[in-house]
């Protein structure tokens, strides 16, 4: 059995557990505290701290933090949700000098797609698989045969001259008012155009809305499968677990 912590920051909570990642289970309680208002950065790596510290484990299992932004090379370069402090800054070495002790440092939705990839709606399928996520906007990961291909942001291709979230997003059908139906509409306008520019074996939907997914995936017509995302709220944690260890 191969352990690792797995955190995931998002802008209003954060959440952590211990993780068999050669099962995908969870091997404590799943530990959730509030995002400091303001997402400052001290803030957050604290709370972090808190979790790791109430999951007491030994120093030498591997850690590995998710976080809603662009991550290269351990630096954040945009910022969701959270202060505006984080773009541009090294926040796998902070975190690192926090918490005394190495970790790996990844965008929130490529850990996602990594986790549906080894425990959830793709373990087993080989070839491309594109996990976006519908919320307040659209995040994306991209595996190849296992691989992830980190930071795809296709959330912000523009389509028909806008940001495609901005029309697609599940914060774009509630501010809409827009019936399933309607709403399906604009994700099959999305869908195709992914479709057209990647020729994915595999479409995987998550984010809250897909514990709805029956009212609007049926809907849609698409060469490849499109599925729900089968870990939910566990995602995160699940895979910035097995990314610390791999």
């Amino acid at each position: 059995m191969t352990r690792a912590v797995g955190i995931d920051i998002g802008g209003t909570g954060i959440k952590g557990a211990v993780v068999d990642t050669d099962t995908g289970e969870l091997l404590s309680e799943r530990i959730k505290l509030s995002t400091p208002e303001g997402g400052e950065p001290a803030d957050i790596v604290a709370t972090v701290l808190e979790i790791i510290t109430t999951l007491d484990v030994d120093p030498t299992v591997p850690v590995g933090v998710c976080f809603p932004a662009v991550v290269i090379h351990g630096t954040t370069m945009s910022a969701a949700n959270v202060s505006d402090k984080w773009i541009g800054l090294e926040a796998e070495a902070l975190f690192e000098k926090a918490l005394g002790r190495d970790i790996h440092f990844v965008n929130d939705a490529d850990a996602a797609g990594i986790a549906e990839v080894l425990f959830g709606a793709a373990k087993g399928e080989k070839g491309l698989v594109i996990l976006t996520t519908l919320g307040t906007g659209i995040g994306s990961a991209v595996i190849y045969d296992g691989v992830l291909v980190p930071n795809s942001e296709l959330g912000h291709l523009e389509i028909d001259g806008k940001d495609a979230e901005s029309r697609a997003s599940y914060a774009a059908k509630e501010r809409g008012e827009l019936s399933y139906p309607r709403w399906a509409k604009r994700l099959q306008r999305y869908y195709s155009h992914v479709e057209m520019l990647f020729s994915p074996d595999l479409f995987i939907v998550g984010g809250g809305v897909s514990k709805h997914y029956d009212e609007f995936l049926p809907l849609l017509e698409l060469r490849a499968p499109i599925v729900p995302a089968a870990l939910r709220n566990n995602a995160g944690i699940l895979g910035a677990a097995a990314l610390a260890v791999r």
